[in-house]
């Protein structure tokens, strides 16, 4: 005996209207604690390791014709140049930090940890030396941690810079 097939009228697709889009790298408070966040528009396989890489990149580039690098024509003016190009750079960040621009932030972020890489680079510091300070502080209350710091500056002779 055949079965016999019914065939149904197929339903008809409601869309949903879309929602608008946050623009990238804003913080989206999520839940009933303002502390739960979200962020919005990070980049899928983003890390921090990209400051290892970078970091490789300036190194490499210490030889590099000046005129042909970014990296290799701050390094070949010496410290002096290198700190001011990121003082420089920090008060920029500050300035979209407090005017809440989060997307200028990010961008001025990402300028003040380059040429934060190009002074270690011409300080001769390598970033595991950094990363093992952290790791070393970790745990360590912020307060009491600056307090330590404080009582080594004041035991230590300073040096203005020219």
């Amino acid at each position: 005996m055949a079965k016999k097939i019914v065939k149904q009228p197929a339903k008809t697709a409601v869309k949903a209207k879309p929602k608008a889009k946050p623009k990238a790298g804003r913080v989206k408070a999520v839940g009933a604690k303002a502390a739960q966040v979200k962020l919005i528009g990070v980049t899928a396989g983003a890390s921090p390791k990209v400051l290892d890489r970078l970091w490789k990149v300036v190194m490499d580039r210490r030889t590099a014709d000046p005129a042909l690098s970014h990296s290799a024509r701050l390094l070949s003016r010496g410290m002096p140049k290198v700190a001011q190009k990121f003082g420089e750079e920090a008060v920029e960040c500050v300035i979209e930090a407090v005017s809440g621009n989060a997307h200028n932030l990010v961008a001025e972020s990402a300028d003040v940890l380059y040429h934060l890489l190009v002074v270690w680079v011409s300080a001769g510091v390598h970033p595991s030396q950094v990363w093992a300070e952290l790791e070393r502080r970790e745990g360590v209350s912020g307060l009491a941690e600056k307090a330590s710091r404080r009582k080594l500056v004041s035991a230590a002779a300073t040096k203005k810079i020219p």
